[in-house]
């Protein structure tokens, strides 16, 4: 009797499946991907707590970038994009829960469309 060769648990990929350079999607089935809002509520809050640090640390100026980001987020409420919107999805492919949830293609970033 032959032993057999350990499987990988249902849904995950084995790491000698995917090379290092493979496509983002084929890699990214390993991981959940976090959904376009909830990465921009992240990176919104990130961004405005170092400027309010920086702020306090070397100069008021960098009060300036809490606006600009307050400016961006209203941006993705009013129009349902912004710039931080468009560069996550197209470098990280990532995609909005509207797309996730109803299958909205409209919604999805354009490299899946």
């Amino acid at each position: 009797m032959t032993p057999t060769p350990p499987t990988a648990p249902p849904g995950t990929v084995p790491p000698s499946a995917t090379p290092l350079l493979a496509p983002v999607e084929a890699r990214a089935s390993r991981w959940p991907a976090w959904p376009l809002e909830r990465a921009l509520f992240a990176l919104a809050g990130s961004f405005t707590l170092l400027s309010v640090l920086l702020g306090v640390v070397v100069s008021k100026w960098f009060l300036l970038l809490a606006g600009v980001v307050g400016v961006n987020q209203w941006a993705f409420v009013a129009l349902g994009r912004c710039p931080a919107s468009i560069v996550l999805q197209r470098a990280c492919g990532l995609r909005s829960m509207r797309a996730v949830t109803t299958g909205d293609k409209a919604a999805a970033p354009a490299a899946a469309r």
